[in-house]
């Protein structure tokens, strides 16, 4: 296996998976969607709020805002000495008191750990009015996004298999591909068609190019060839915010790692 980036940047991501199957391409992009551990708010003590959001609503605002989050310095409430009663090891404090007139924004959010807090300050949560208030206390932990999407890292993360564009000898240039090319990556060069350097990866696969050639009347096959690569996969992965994209990818692949040695300990004892 074999990962090579094309892009690397604190809240984006882009790179190639190279020698795996299609089914590790897809536990990978699985692990890091559900299976990396993030902080977010699960409970919420409203102590006043008399804006125009329902308890619950405000609550569920609340729960989405993404929080920086360091794996390495907390544990999970599942396995926190503390038993889930909630402790500084597992569970951060954020309070917030802000009364109107004015937008309540994710910054107004108070956290008691330098670490974790929003990742952004102006996601707007709630408007107020003159004299309305909203004053809470809540409760933010590490979990998966398996149990909800609130814990997900990523806002995107999916992957294509790697285009292969070839023409025959039949090709002759007519530029017809050219033209219908949604991605612009095409091009005629002598009396052919070929990409354009570093125009590959861009490739769609929607096929819209194969069509063209036929409805030209070559024949009854496109004189240009659009392929995948079964063992070559392009992947593309953006942060909420909680984690940075390589954070996010490294506990994927350490996720993948910790299940196929738990599986093959568990393979050992059976085997004696």
């Amino acid at each position: 296996m074999k990962i090579e980036f094309s892009s690397l940047e604190e809240n984006a991501a882009s790179f190639v998976l190279s020698d795996a199957p299609i089914a590790f391409a897809n536990a990978l992009r699985r692990a890091m969607v559900s299976e990396v551990m993030t902080f977010a708010i699960e409970d919420v003590k409203i102590y006043d709020n008399t804006s125009a959001l329902f308890d619950e609503i405000l609550t569920h605002r609340l729960g989405l805002i993404p929080l920086v989050t360091d794996p390495d310095s907390f544990v999970p409430r599942s396995q926190c000495s503390c038993n889930g009663a909630g402790c500084p090891r597992c569970t951060v404090t954020l309070t917030m008191s802000v009364e109107g007139p004015g937008v309540v924004m994710s910054g107004d959010l108070i956290s008691q750990d330098a670490v974790v807090k929003p990742a952004e300050d102006n996601i707007p949560i709630v408007k107020l009015e003159k004299n309305q208030k909203v004053v809470i206390e809540a409760q933010a932990y590490m979990e998966r996004g398996m149990e909800h999407a609130k814990w997900s890292p990523t806002t995107v993360c999916g992957y294509k298999n790697y285009p292969i564009i070839t023409h025959d000898e039949r090709c002759d240039g007519c530029g017809l591909c050219v033209e219908v090319c949604p991605k612009e990556i095409l091009e005629v060069k002598g009396s052919a068609v070929g990409v354009k350097d570093g125009g590959l990866e861009s490739c769609s696969l929607c096929r819209l190019c194969e069509q063209a050639c036929l409805n030209s009347g070559i024949g009854d096959e496109p004189a240009i060839h659009i392929g995948m690569d079964d063992r070559r996969f392009l992947f593309t992965v953006e942060s909420a915010g909680s984690l940075p994209t390589v954070r996010i990818i490294k506990h994927g692949l350490l996720f993948l790692k910790k299940q196929s040695d738990e599986l093959h300990e568990a393979l050992s004892e059976i085997r004696g």
